[in-house]
């Protein structure tokens, strides 16, 4: 079992309290780099680490014990790598060569990231981890299992990025317009259902001629006026009376007839009284205003008529508005219009609802024709490039001791089951015997020999997709000396032209093959036990081959054979 990391180069990694380690610096290189270590004495830890700088679920477990917090944070070299975009859009600072990562986790369960000292959420950790980090566990040989792997590893080497991105484009909107057609059709169903319903209230509302928004109010005022219209012209024709009647309540002139009087007697006395003059005009003026309001309420007398027969009108009238008012619970005519308007909009729609699931089918079917040319396209590109790829494959795996090895990319492809991939299935058949008939890898393959196939996938991955550091997590495990050291120099290759790779191994003639070499062990003192990591000098690389070589005791002959292992790369 091994586990792959895929990153941007980790120039520095700093952790602090995590789990065994308390600190731990160290500056990593380009090129092809080992790391050995005794079973159990750390390295899942530091790749347990390096995991959080990707988003990955902090524990507060994974603290040091009696310690309040841990620290992970890596410096990485991304100078050739287009990220301004991930820092422009979520404006972090960013000078286009290095990229600082922190991860900090405290005791209280409190997690906190930082990207170039700017505090980041989880989201922005994980869309930046993903671009940086590409973590494969030890599990991930199941991934042969899966075709979705198969598929995304065949369109990653056959370099069908954007013509999967143009299908991918039409095939949603081939789903959205799938999608509006079976509403439009479950809408319009649903819709007839109540279309009776609806018709008798548009029909109702309608013949009620709601037209005038004021008209319930004019309605009740003259129902009002009209139910009234004996007293009002009672009192009208008393107080028309008193202004300007011939006959008074009690006898006497009226309030014009006393102003006149007034009048003359204030005319008489001008020449004799001055302020008999103002005196006058001011009840001159009352006079014009009390005959003037005279002239009005014997216009009101005229125009207040008892109408028994419009009363009644106007009752029904007003009765038939309540009545619908109460029916949908409003209280008003504009309530009541917009009601009526809401019952036509949908009545509308059914009628023209099969002219619209027309459209909607036609549009969905030309999406469709649309996205099953662009699937034909990815069809013949992954079937061009899985002939390209089955031969590289085979050269590799007879590279790492598989003579009798075929590998067969089978790409089947059915039209009318469109998916977000497109139209095809792939499988991965493999024999490793001249007459063993091709089967599914994950079904017949053994675990050094799927340890192999995955190994020369990455290869493959690695070559196509410019990846910048790669970490093999015990890709040694079953296979055998002179297969491991086939694998190392596969290894060592992808380490060419500035690339990162990083194996951790248990076997000599890996460790033997790299340009770098580092040590994990762990340390005991007075209080606990310790995990570290140090980056081994040439003659302390002998010395640790040389226990890879002979075990615990550390021989004269284990030395030698150390030396030549070296010296022989």
């Amino acid at each position: 079992m091994w586990l792959l990391l895929l990153f941007d180069m980790i120039k520095s990694l700093h952790i602090e309290n995590y789990a065994l380690i308390s600190k731990l610096d160290i500056e990593l290189h380009d090129g092809f780099s080992v790391i050995t270590g005794e079973t159990g004495a750390g390295k899942s830890i530091i790749l347990g680490a390096i995991g959080l700088l990707k988003g990955q679920r902090a524990e507060t477990r994974s603290i040091k014990s009696g310690e309040c917090r841990c620290v992970v944070e890596a410096v990485f070299d991304v100078s050739r790598y287009a990220l301004q975009p991930f820092f422009d859009d979520n404006d972090l600072d960013f000078d286009g060569t290095e990229c600082v990562v922190r991860r900090e986790l405290t005791a209280t369960g409190k997690s906190r990231a930082f990207i170039n000292d700017t505090p980041v959420s989880a989201g922005q950790l994980k869309e930046l981890g993903d671009q940086l980090l590409d973590v494969h566990s030890q599990h991930q040989n199941l991934l042969l299992n899966k075709e979705g792997f198969q598929l995304s590893v065949l369109d990653l080497l056959s370099g069908d990025s954007d013509l999967l991105n143009r299908y991918q484009v039409v095939y949603a909107d081939y789903r959205h317009a799938l999608q509006a057609l079976d509403e439009a059709i479950a809408a319009s169903q649903r819709s007839q259902e109540d279309e009776d319903y609806w018709r008798f209230q548009y029909n109702q509302l309608d013949e009620a001629r709601l037209d005038s928004d004021d008209e319930q109010e004019e309605l009740e005022r003259e129902s009002e006026l009209l139910e009234h219209a004996e007293e009002i012209r009672s009192e009208l024709f008393a107080a028309q009376s008193v202004i300007d009647g011939d006959e008074q309540p009690g006898g006497g002139d009226n309030i014009l007839s006393q102003l006149k009087h007034a009048l003359s007697s204030l005319s008489g006395i001008g020449d004799k009284y001055a302020p008999a003059g103002e005196l006058s005009e001011r009840i001159e003026s009352c006079y014009i205003e009390l005959k003037d309001v005279a002239g009005e309420i014997e216009s009101g007398i005229d125009s207040v008529e008892s109408n028994p027969e419009r009363l009644q009108q106007v009752e029904e009238r007003l009765n038939q508005i309540y009545t619908l008012e109460r029916k949908h619970n409003v209280d008003s005519i504009a309530a009541l219009k917009a009601i009526r308007d809401d019952y036509c909009q949908k009545l509308d729609a059914i009628d023209n609802s099969e002219e619209h699931i027309n459209e909607l089918r036609k549009q969905a079917e030309k999406l469709y024709a649309d996205a099953s040319a662009l699937a034909s396209e990815l069809t013949a590109c992954r079937t061009a490039a899985a002939r390209e790829v089955e031969n590289r494959m085979v050269g590799l795996l007879q590279e790492l001791g598989m003579a009798n090895v075929r590998f067969e990319i089978c790409v089947s492809s059915d039209l009318s089951q469109l998916s977000a991939t497109g139209a095809d299935h792939v499988a991965y058949l493999f024999s490793a015997n001249k007459n063993g008939a091709l089967q599914d890898v994950s079904k017949v393959a053994s675990g050094g020999e799927i340890a192999r196939v995955m190994l020369s996938l990455k290869s493959l991955i690695a070559s196509a997709v410019k990846l910048p550091t790669i970490i093999f997590d015990e890709i040694d495990t079953g296979v055998s000396g002179r297969i491991a050291e086939k694998m190392a120099k596969i290894m060592q290759s992808m380490g060419e032209g500035g690339r990162q790779v990083i194996s951790i191994t248990h076997l000599p003639q890996i460790a033997a093959l790299g340009s770098s070499h580092y040590k994990v062990y762990k340390e005991d003192d007075d209080d606990a036990t310790h995990t570290h990591i140090v980056e081994l000098s040439s003659e302390e690389r002998v010395e640790e081959i040389a226990h890879m070589l002979s075990g615990a005791e550390l021989t004269k002959a284990a030395i030698e054979n150390a030396r030549t292992l070296l010296n022989s790369f």
